[in-house]
């Protein structure tokens, strides 16, 4: 890459890009395309910033498969014409978002860096007006090679920059909303961004064009277990029809009830070859069903280990395979794989 980075700003909605009506002191939208005046200190940074809106903007709590899909195709759209992606985003669904992109964007070489804010750009105190800034930042970043300093999909919050698929959006109410517990960090902004080079996904070669993927597939169901749980809604749950997978959440390191009524039901979801996936409800930690009786249960009765995936990129994961695969033992096949850096297989 050589003269002036390119870096499309992508605004799909969200907190950071309001600011209060000065009349009614609602907040409103406003027009990113406008974003300079809002942030004159971007005039600071040396690349070319073009802006490209959604409309209608989405609330981060309304994100589906076809938002996905547009937002992928705009990427798709712009790849060859831009050195880096900037997305804002809400950030309730944030986490969703960035581990659904990391597997639709095959081949990725250029960053894709999610952002957001708590309060909106607008306001004194915003933490958007920081975010924004360093998210650019990092995807202009190259290499003394003059490639891209960190070529995946990221988030980056409150001065951290993270793998994408191993965040969880954890406080609503601080300005570090985000953790990778599992994961380390990729980049700190300090005085200077320190980038974490040992942990950041390069491709093996470079020069391989994009290849987005957008065949998504939603049959699945996620489970949260609760001590006393009624066994006859998760049987429910379980017997819809075109189930194609079940998302465990179990406690621990991937533990569950051992009574037969439950065993019953996750038995006859296997033998009928629906794909069970065991995703720990701790945030830090690794599914292990062989430290404890209750998991070998699992294991026993044809449920795969998440390994050390959230649960975000456990569904997206799943969402993306279920839509590549027409039979389930190509999913189970590549659940096992470490495919984005989602997951840590020892």
């Amino acid at each position: 890459m050589n003269g002036l980075q390119k870096i499309l700003l992508i605004y799909t909605g969200g907190t950071i890009g309001m600011k209060q009506d000065r009349e009614t002191g609602t907040l409103v939208p406003f027009d990113f395309s406008q974003i300079l005046s809002e942030v004159p200190e971007l005039k600071k940074i040396v690349c070319r910033l073009d802006v490209h809106s959604f409309s209608p903007l989405i609330d981060s709590s309304d994100v589906n498969m076809e938002f996905w899909i547009e937002l992928a195709g705009i990427i798709e759209k712009n790849y060859e014409s831009y050195d880096g992606f900037v997305v804002l985003h809400g950030t309730d669904t944030m986490s969703y978002s960035a581990s659904m992109l990391s597997f639709m964007l095959d081949d990725l070489e250029k960053p894709v860096v999610f952002t957001g804010s708590q309060l909106p750009i607008g306001k004194l105190r915003t933490d958007g007006r920081e975010n924004l800034i360093s998210s650019i930042e990092v995807a202009a970043a190259v290499r003394s090679d003059g490639h891209p300093m960190v070529p995946e999909v990221t988030v980056f919050f409150e001065n951290i920059l993270y793998r994408g698929n191993r965040t969880t959006k954890y406080n609503a109410e601080n300005f570090r909303a985000f953790k990778s517990v599992n994961f380390p960090e990729l980049a700190e902004a300090g005085i200077h961004i320190k980038y974490n080079v040992a942990q950041i996904r390069y491709p093996e070669s470079w020069g391989h064009p994009l290849w987005v993927r957008k065949n998504l597939d939603n049959s699945l169901a996620t489970v949260r277990l609760v001590p006393g749980m009624n066994r006859k809604m998760l049987k429910g749950i379980c017997s819809v029809e075109g189930l194609r997978a079940v998302i465990l959440e179990t406690y621990g390191s991937g533990n569950a009830p051992t009574d037969s009524g439950f065993l019953e039901v996750i038995g006859e979801l296997t033998s009928r070859g629906v794909i069970v996936l065991n995703v720990s409800q701790c945030p830090a930690g690794c599914v292990d069903m062989d430290a404890y009786a209750t998991g070998r249960a699992l294991k026993m009765a044809g449920v795969l280990g998440g390994y050390d995936s959230t649960v975000e990129a456990a569904v997206t994961k799943l969402y993306f395979l279920l839509g590549q695969f027409a039979d389930n033992v190509s999913v189970k096949r590549y659940l096992c794989k470490n495919m984005r850096g989602e997951i840590t297989i020892m």
